[in-house]
């Protein structure tokens, strides 16, 4: 029952802030040291580095046009945009075609596989591709003659393509252009812009070619520079294909003259990770051109084009003054100030040799019998002061010298 009472008791105390003055050169230095360090980061961090007084809008609304222009040798036919560029929309993804390899006049049938690993002396050595989807076509189980011996025999559409032939890349990509038109907004400030300055003319367009040094707001690209950029060798990724990325990235101050919220571009190669091993080297696909015989007979051109694929990547981040933010990082900053006490009240309760001084001047327990007895006393109307204690300037505080006793 009395443990009950104490908790009850306990339970309904007050407590208010009792202010100890500690005259100590030590204490007191940590004290300044620790609030000039809250106070640099606020400053320095998280006002001027990190700009918290600003609200930030990312959802940035994007719209990308590109177009793609020059001409190169394949195969001794000369290619031009519609040959090479896929799809031919202009959209955020396109691929320009470095090689192809072309199996023409495929008929519906039967015939026999192409690739060595379907070789067979019988029937029984093709029992084992049945249901395979590796190859060219459904594999029949049947083991036919063909110019390369026997091979099993698959239905689908003959001849089956011969992915393994030696072709020449299209190596006049490095001279091609990519035009990127690229608009943003954002939708939390109503502010919408283009990658092309208002100092940019139709005639510095028709001239110019991107440099990030000289001509860092040009919106045509040479197809060999950005590969430059990415560290790529011309030859080999014209030869097995691969994935390239152009970064457009938006980061504007919209506290600033909305003129100097400008785009910068970078490239990365973006199956870079694939590099390292034969397994999806490059980058290829197949389509094909369907045609009609006179007797209505379908026959089709198949064609399997190692490609260079370009994504356009866009990302923004805005930003502008708020006074919400601006409030709460103040009042943060001025909250945090108060970790210097703390910390020297860690070091004051624990650490110096006057620690008990400290506790016994810092935590006073007063009771409502004990305030009644100093009352009935003739003359008292305050708690008394010992001798030995001074009474501080500063707002009435106990001042304690802790000098003394270091």
């Amino acid at each position: 029952m009395s443990m009950i009472w104490g908790c009850i008791t306990d339970f309904f105390t007050y407590e208010t802030t009792k202010s100890v003055v500690v005259k100590s050169w030590s204490v007191g230095i940590i004290n300044r040291v620790v609030q000039l360090l809250i106070i640099i980061y606020f400053v320095c961090w998280v006002f001027l580095h990190e700009k918290a007084y600003q609200v930030k809008d990312s959802g940035i609304e994007s719209s990308v046009m590109t177009k793609v222009k020059g001409f190169g040798y394949h195969n001794n036919r000369v290619m031009d945009v519609a040959d090479y560029v896929a799809p031919t929309q202009g959209a955020t993804v396109f691929c320009i075609i470095t090689k192809l390899i072309v199996t023409e006049k495929q008929f519906e049938g039967f015939c026999p596989e192409s690739e060595m690993k379907y070789n067979c002396d019988t029937d029984e050595d093709c029992d084992k591709h049945l249901g395979s989807f590796l190859g060219n076509g459904i594999i029949t189980g049947a083991c036919v003659n063909s110019s390369k011996g026997g091979r099993c025999e698959m239905e689908g559409w003959c001849p089956a393509e011969n992915d393994r032939v030696k072709m020449q890349p299209m190596m006049e990509v490095e001279n091609f252009t990519i035009f990127i038109k690229n608009s943003i907004r954002f939708p939390m400030f109503n502010v919408t812009r283009g990658n092309f300055p208002s100092s940019l003319n139709k005639t510095y367009i028709s001239n110019c070619t991107y440099d990030p040094e000289h001509n860092r707001h040009c919106p045509i690209f040479k197809v060999g520079d950005v590969l430059r950029y990415t560290g790529q060798n011309i030859s080999t990724i014209a030869q097995t294909g691969g994935e390239i990325g152009i970064n457009i990235e938006w980061k504007c101050n919209l506290d600033e003259s909305e003129e100097r919220c400008e785009p910068h571009y970078s490239f990365t190669r973006l199956d870079a990770v694939f590099q390292k091993n034969g397994i999806s080297e490059g980058y290829n696909f197949r389509f094909a051109k369907y045609y009609k015989m006179e007797n209505g007979t379908d026959f089709r051109t198949l064609h399997k084009a190692y490609a260079i694929r370009f994504d356009i990547l866009v990302t923004g981040l805005a930003r502008k003054f708020n006074t919400v933010p601006t409030l709460i990082n103040l009042v943060a900053a001025f909250t945090s100030v108060g970790l210097g006490t703390v910390l020297c009240d860690i070091i004051l309760l624990n650490f110096l040799k006057g620690a008990d001084q400290y506790k016994a001047k810092k935590f006073e327990k007063v009771s409502e019998s004990q305030i009644q007895i100093l009352l009935s006393r003739e003359g008292c109307s305050q708690l008394s002061i010992k001798p030995e204690e001074k009474i501080s300037d500063d707002s009435g505080a106990v001042s304690l010298y802790l000098d003394q006793q270091l």
